[in-house]
C-alpha cells in the first residue's frame, strides 16, 4: 500500500511540475518579443502561405521528409521564409536522416533560442533573430565541430544558391 501511494504521489508531482512548466512558457513566445521585423498576425497571414504561417508564427512542425530543402546540396544560403534574413550557410548542412533539413551551426547573430516545454521535457527552440519566426529545435546529437543538430522545418526556410 505504501509503494502504491508513493507511486501515485510521485506521478501526480510530475504532472503538476510538467503542467507548471508549460504554463510558465505562455506569453514568452517569439511573437511576444520585440524583433526588428514585427508584423500583426493579419500582415503575416497576407505574407506567408498557410504552411509557413503555421510553422513560423504558430510553432507547428511540418511532416518529416516533406521538404525539398531536406535534399538541397548546392552551395548557398538558407534564409528565413518570413523575412528573408540569411540564417544558415549551406556548408553547415548535413544529412541527419531525421527527415528535416539539419545544420551544425547558424550564421552569426542570425538565430535566437528559447526553452520550450511543449513535450514536457525542455527542448531548445530556435527562431529567426530578425522576425522571431519559429525555425525548429536544436539537439545535442549533431556532428563536430559543434555537436549540435539544428533540426529545422524546411517550410520555414528558402534557399538562395551561390552565384558563380
Amino acid at each position: 500500500m505504501t509503494q502504491r501511494r508513493t507511486f501515485l504521489l510521485g506521478g501526480t508531482a510530475l504532472i503538476v511540475v510538467g503542467g507548471a512548466a508549460v504554463l510558465a512558457t505562455r506569453g514568452t513566445d517569439a511573437q511576444a518579443q520585440d524583433f526588428p521585423v514585427s508584423l500583426t498576425p493579419e500582415e503575416w497571414r497576407a505574407r506567408l502561405t498557410d504552411a509557413e504561417y503555421a510553422v513560423l508564427r504558430e510553432e507547428a512542425t511540418e511532416p518529416a521528409f516533406s521538404s525539398p530543402l531536406n535534399d538541397e546540396q548546392r552551395a548557398g544560403t538558407f534564409i528565413c521564409a518570413g523575412c528573408e534574413t540569411p540564417v544558415y550557410p549551406s556548408d553547415t548542412k548535413f544529412m541527419s536522416g531525421t527527415g528535416w533539413p539539419s545544420f551544425w551551426d547558424s550564421l552569426d547573430n542570425a538565430v535566437a533560442t528559447k526553452t520550450d516545454y511543449k513535450m514536457v521535457l525542455p527542448r531548445t527552440e530556435v527562431h529567426c533573430a530578425t522576425c522571431g519566426g519559429h525555425l525548429g529545435h536544436i539537439f545535442d546529437d549533431g556532428p563536430e565541430p559543434t555537436g549540435k543538430r539544428h533540426c529545422l522545418n524546411g517550410v520555414a526556410l528558402d534557399f538562395v544558391p551561390e552565384t558563380t
